[in-house]
């Protein structure tokens, strides 16, 4: 069994970002010329797709093309089963995402495949010309607290949740073959009607901000929140916020960075106050080039993709930042 299959994720028409971050991971993956990278398209109308997935490290596109125009999770499962069985491949890369956790554990249980999810190192250990080399995924564990190493010992296919914003995506362009793929029938539990997308109630836009000033709960109360405002305004940074912030209402949900908010793509200096890192918010910005992060935690998570990080009460040390732009300083 040989081969690495790329599970494109797409919404609403346009591919997802993840989509070219997993050909990178298949690319990191591969133990040779014979493991070819072959990317998925489950979608109504696929062939759309495919001018965004003819990148560089990709072999094959293969289309497979359902009735469902938006995400469906039996669909998805059914689908890529069915190619699994057809294909036999070694790895299955598919993106640790909200789309991924309504099918995946399915998938990779009813299939009996080796599965692991929030991967965001892969290698292989062991001897390739006794052919013992396993494939060994790396996912963080407790919190971030550590990392955990997971095997798959006598599992031929193997099921890989990849963490968004770990790998780059490739650069250049490929002229993949395409083949065609039929999905077999499968009745979903899913009716709708129209996708109904939901306001912010904000007009920020925070994948276009370069200076990013987040808060988190460390701030203790909403009534904290002003303060921050404030601090904000006096650096000329755009405030945002982890989920518990914009779950809890304090902020628009418009102003959450992270896995299901808003990926800081154009963020140059972040500075995370309050904020312990938890990996949802890390993939909203771990690629951004300058992280300054403020905690009283000297174990926070988010110290580890820092480039600066100050151990400390975050309210002493904004109203020092402020302090020192206020005019007249």
């Amino acid at each position: 069994m040989s081969g690495i299959l790329v599970i494109a994720e797409h919404r609403r028409g346009e591919l997802r970002a993840a989509a070219l971050e997993l050909v990178s991971a298949a690319q990191a993956a591969k133990r040779g010329a014979a493991d070819k990278v072959a990317v998925v398209l489950i979608a109504d109308k696929p062939e759309r797709l495919m001018p965004h997935v003819s990148v560089g490290g990709v072999d094959e596109i293969v289309t497979v093309k359902i009735s469902a125009h938006d995400f469906d999770p039996d669909a998805l499962e059914s689908a890529v089963g069915a190619l699994i069985a057809a294909r036999k491949p070694s790895l299955v890369l598919i993106p640790h995402s909200i789309d991924s956790f309504g099918y995946a554990a399915a998938l990779a249980a009813k299939g009996g495949f080796g599965f692991a999810t929030d991967v965001f190192k892969l290698g292989y250990e062991g001897s390739e010309d006794s052919g013992q080399a396993g494939l060994v995924a790396t996912r963080g564990g407790y919190g971030q607290k550590v990392n955990v190493e997971v095997d798959f010992p006598g599992k031929d296919t193997i099921v890989l949740a990849v963490r968004a914003n770990t790998f780059k995506p490739p650069e250049g362009v490929s002229s993949p073959t395409v083949t065609e793929f039929t999905a077999p029938p499968v009745r979903s539990r899913l009716s709708s009607r129209s996708f109904i997308e939901v306001s912010s109630g904000d007009d920020v836009d925070m994948t276009a901000a370069e200076f990013i000033l987040s808060i988190g709960r460390g701030i203790g109360e909403q009534a904290n929140v002003e303060r921050f405002q404030e601090l904000a305004a006096a650096v000329g940074a755009t405030l945002g916020c982890s989920r518990p912030i914009a779950d809890a209402g304090w902020l628009p949900k418009s102003r959450q960075v992270g896995q299901s908010g808003k990926t800081a793509s154009a963020c140059k200096l972040y500075v995370a106050m309050g904020i312990s890192g938890a990996i949802q918010h890390l993939a909203g910005m771990k690629h951004v080039a300058t992280i300054v992060a403020v905690n009283a935690d000297a174990g926070a998570s988010i110290f580890s993709v820092a480039r600066y990080g100050i151990v400390g009460d975050l309210f002493e040390i904004a109203d020092a930042l402020r302090t020192h732009f206020e005019p007249g300083s």
